[in-house]
């Protein structure tokens, strides 16, 4: 059997540009994980199923993409969990992110949701600006 190629290995993820944040649409997580492992990148996920709140979700994602305990709790100190101290940790291969089920209600209100993924969006900046690949993936409930 033939060794796959790095392109092949990038085939879930053709056509996505490297710094981005989208819906999930078509993906599948375990192909998004598969390109992480395969690409050698970092692959963070967050289900936000049971989360009722901002702080729900906030203390979701803290658990799940195992955040420092500094973690401030609140949109700000998510984005910078997600970027300086990555990157004065040392070179980073790129970043696979996954939000899935961000809740839709009146306690999480489009206003909160476009927050959170302006984070995300800010992150992805952050990363292309220093030409590390960073795609976020999300889905709401």
């Amino acid at each position: 059997m033939d060794t796959p190629t790095r392109h092949d290995q990038e085939t879930p993820l053709k056509g996505v540009r490297s710094n981005i944040v989208q819906s999930i649409r078509a993906y599948r997580v375990s192909d998004l994980q598969d390109a992480a492992q395969n690409l050698g990148q970092h692959f963070l996920y967050a289900n936000l199923a049971e989360a009722q709140s901002k702080q729900d979700v906030l203390d979701l994602i803290g658990a799940q993409f195992t955040l420092p305990s500094h973690f401030g709790k609140n949109f700000d100190a998510l984005y910078d969990c997600m970027t300086d101290p990555l990157h004065k940790s040392g070179p980073q291969p790129g970043f696979i992110v996954v939000l899935e089920q961000i809740p839709a209600h009146a306690k999480f209100d489009k206003e909160a949701r476009e927050q959170l993924l302006d984070i995300f969006r800010d992150t992805a900046d952050y990363w292309g600006d220093r030409k590390i690949p960073f795609r976020c993936f999300y889905s709401f409930l």
